[in-house]
C-alpha cells in the first residue's frame, strides 16, 4: 500500500497533476511524500476523504500553495491548525464528518474561501473572525453543538447558502438580516422560540427551513410569501382530559371542542335514525295532513302499510328500528305486488328522509 501511493504521489509530481486522489487509503497521518522537496506546487485539488487523518501539517501552504479545493471529508480530525489560514488561494474547504472542537481564527485568512463545509463535528463555537470571508458563498455547519452563530458573520457579504441544522441555537441575530445575498437559510432542529421580525425582507431570500423547532409558535410576515418549510413547529397540544376514543386498533387520544363533548357521553342513550324520520314523519302527518284537504291526495298516492304505520302512536315501547308491538302485527294485511312496489318506493323516501335530517 505504502508503495502504491509513493508512486501514486511520484507521477502527480513528475507530471504536475492538479488533482490527486487519495481517498479509502487507510491513511492515519498525512503521506510524508506529498512533504518532500518542494512539494507539489502545481497540485490544485487534494482528495483525501475516507481516511483516519487526526491532524494536517503545519508545512501544508509551503507544499501545496497553489491548493484550490482540499477534500477531508470522514477523518478524525479535531483541530484545524493555525497553518490552514496561509492557504491564501483555497476556495473550498470541506471537512465534515470529522471530530473537529475547535476551529482556528486564522480561518479567517482564507480571503478567497467561498465554500466551507464543517457538518457534523463537534464545535461548540466558531470564531468571530469567520465574519472576514467576504467571498463565503456556501457555510453548512449542522449537525454541532452551537449555541450561537459567529458574531460577525453579517459580514459575509456574498453568503447565498447557510446551513445550521440540528444545533442548539435558541434565537437568530437580528443582523443575519442583514446579508444581501442570502438565498437559503435552513435552521430544522433546533431551540428557537421565535425568529427576528426582518427575517424575508430581502428579495434574496426565497428559502426558509425551520422544520422541527418545537418552541417556535409564528412567522415573520415577510415570510409569508417565501418558501418555507415548517413540519413540527409550534408546542405540543397538551390533552387535559383523559378521555380516550376506543377504535379496533387500541385506545387513541384525540382532543375534543368542547362543542363535541357537551353533544353527551356514551351512556346517553341515542335513538336509531330510522326512529327518527318515523318520528318526523309522523309529526307531519297529524299536524299538517291528518284532518286537512291534502289527507285524500296523500292517502292516494302513498303506500297502504306507509299509512297504516302513520296512525300507530309512537311511544317508547313502539319504535320504527325495533318494529311493531306483536298486537299489532294482525292489523297488517299481506300486500300485493303493486303495494310492495310502492313500499320499495317509500323505503327510499324514508331513506331519503334520514339522510335529509341528518344534514
Amino acid at each position: 500500500m505504502a508503495s502504491e501511493l509513493g508512486k501514486t504521489i511520484s507521477v502527480a509530481r513528475l507530471e504536475k497533476h492538479k488533482n490527486l486522489f487519495l481517498n479509502y487509503r487507510n491513511l492515519d497521518h498525512f503521506p510524508l511524500e506529498l512533504l518532500k522537496g518542494e512539494g507539489l506546487q502545481f497540485l490544485e485539488r487534494l482528495y483525501m476523504k475516507r481516511n483516519s487523518l487526526t491532524t494536517l501539517p503545519e508545512n501544508l501552504a509551503q507544499k501545496l500553495p497553489n491548493l484550490v479545493e482540499l477534500y477531508l471529508h470522514s477523518n478524525n480530525i479535531v483541530v484545524i491548525p493555525e497553518a490552514i489560514g496561509s492557504l491564501i488561494k483555497l476556495q473550498c474547504l470541506d471537512l465534515s464528518d470529522n471530530a473537529l472542537e475547535i476551529v482556528c481564527p486564522e480561518i479567517g485568512r482564507l480571503r478567497a474561501l467561498r465554500h466551507l463545509r464543517l457538518a457534523n463535528n463537534q464545535l461548540q463555537f466558531l470564531p468571530p473572525e469567520v465574519g472576514d470571508l467576504k467571498e463565503l458563498q456556501t457555510l453548512d455547519i449542522s449537525t454541532n453543538r452551537l449555541l450561537a452563530l459567529p458574531e460577525r458573520l453579517h459580514l459575509c457579504l456574498s453568503l447565498q447558502y447557510l446551513t445550521v441544522d440540528r444545533n442548539r441555537l435558541w434565537c437568530v441575530p437580528r443582523h443575519l438580516c442583514q446579508l444581501p445575498s442570502l438565498n437559503e437559510l435552513s435552521m430544522a432542529g433546533n431551540r428557537l422560540a421565535f425568529l427576528p421580525l426582518d427575517l424575508g425582507r430581502s428579495r434574496e431570500l426565497q428559502y426558509v427551513y425551520v422544520d422541527n423547532n418545537a418552541h417556535l409558535k409564528g412567522l415573520p410576515s415577510y415570510l409569508y410569501n417565501k418558501v418555507v418549510g415548517c413540519n413540527g413547529c409550534g408546542a405540543p397540544v397538551q390533552v387535559s382530559e383523559g378521555k380516550l376514543l376506543s377504535f379496533s386498533s387500541g385506545p387513541l387520544t384525540v382532543f375534543l371542542p368542547a362543542e363535541v363533548k357537551a353533544i353527551g357521553t356514551e351512556q346517553d342513550h341515542i335513538l336509531p335514525l330510522q326512529e327518527l324520520a318515523m318520528r318526523s314523519l309522523h309529526h307531519y302527518y297529524h299536524r299538517f295532513l291528518k284532518g286537512g284537504p291534502l289527507l285524500a291526495l296523500w292517502l292516494t298516492a302513498a303506500p297502504p302499510s306507509v299509512c297504516r304505520l302513520l296512525t300507530f302512536s309512537v311511544d317508547k315501547h313502539s319504535r320504527a328500528s325495533g318494529g311493531l308491538p306483536a298486537r299489532q302485527h294482525s292489523c297488517l294485511r299481506v300486500t300485493t305486488l303493486s303495494e310492495r312496489r310502492r313500499d320499495r318506493g317509500a323505503s327510499q323516501a324514508t331513506q331519503a328522509l334520514t339522510s335529509w335530517h341528518v344534514r
